[in-house]
C-alpha cells in the first residue's frame, strides 16, 4: 500500500481505473466535465498495475477507486452520490483540484 499512498499524494485527485470498465469511464468523464484534471492510472495498462489493484482490492477498493486530497473517497456510487448531493465540488475545491466552485443557477 506504500506505493499506492505515494501515488495518491502526488495529485489532488487520483483515479485507479480499468480501460474495460464502463463505470470507470463514467467517473473519469464526470471529473473532466467538472473541470478537474485527475491523475488516472489504468491498472490494466501500467507497470505494476496488477500489484496495485491487488493492494486496493485487499482494502475493499474496487476500480474506479477515487482519492481526493490523498484520502480514499469511494467508488462510482459514492462519487455519483456526492455529486448529486452537491458535496463533491466543495471537496475538490478544498483539495486544490478546482479553483472555485462554479455558480449554481
Amino acid at each position: 500500500m506504500d506505493m499506492v499512498m505515494r501515488m495518491v499524494t502526488e495529485w489532488p485527485v487520483v483515479i485507479f481505473s480499468r480501460t474495460s470498465c464502463c463505470m470507470c469511464h463514467s467517473i473519469k468523464s464526470l471529473f473532466f466535465e467538472l473541470g478537474v484534471n485527475p491523475a488516472v492510472y489504468e491498472l490494466d495498462e501500467i507497470d505494476k498495475g496488477h500489484e496495485i489493484e491487488q493492494s486496493l482490492l485487499r482494502r475493499g477498493r474496487n476500480p474506479p477507486a477515487v482519492f481526493i486530497g490523498g484520502e480514499y473517497v469511494g467508488g462510482a456510487s459514492k462519487i455519483i452520490s456526492l455529486h448529486l448531493e452537491q458535496s463533491l465540488q466543495p471537496m475538490l475545491v478544498n483539495a486544490g483540484a478546482l479553483l472555485q466552485e462554479p455558480a449554481i443557477n
